[in-house]
């Protein structure tokens, strides 16, 4: 399920997890617009998309990276109404 504003989910990584540009791969199918990078401490995986959790979760093991719905956190809604939308 997409939703209209993206969101900002945090998962930290594990021994399994891969870099943040394989994830933006395989979510860009989905969303064009998807932002993965690592936070400033480099433990926490950062993405900014307008995928809901259930797409999230089944895109991440797709690429081999075992997320339970329960390791993401989601943060409110990042948009700042600039683009109208």
């Amino acid at each position: 399920m997409k939703r209209d504003d993206p969101m900002e989910f945090h998962i930290a990584l594990t021994d399994t997890s891969p870099a943040p540009g394989v994830i933006q791969d395989a979510l860009f199918d989905m969303d064009p617009g998807v932002v993965v990078d690592l936070d400033m401490s480099g433990l926490v995986m950062r993405i900014s998309s307008i995928v809901g959790t259930p797409d999230l979760v089944q895109v991440l093991r797709q690429t081999g990276w075992e997320v339970a719905p329960k390791q993401i956190v989601q943060l409110p809604s990042i948009c700042c109404g600039g683009c109208g939308g």
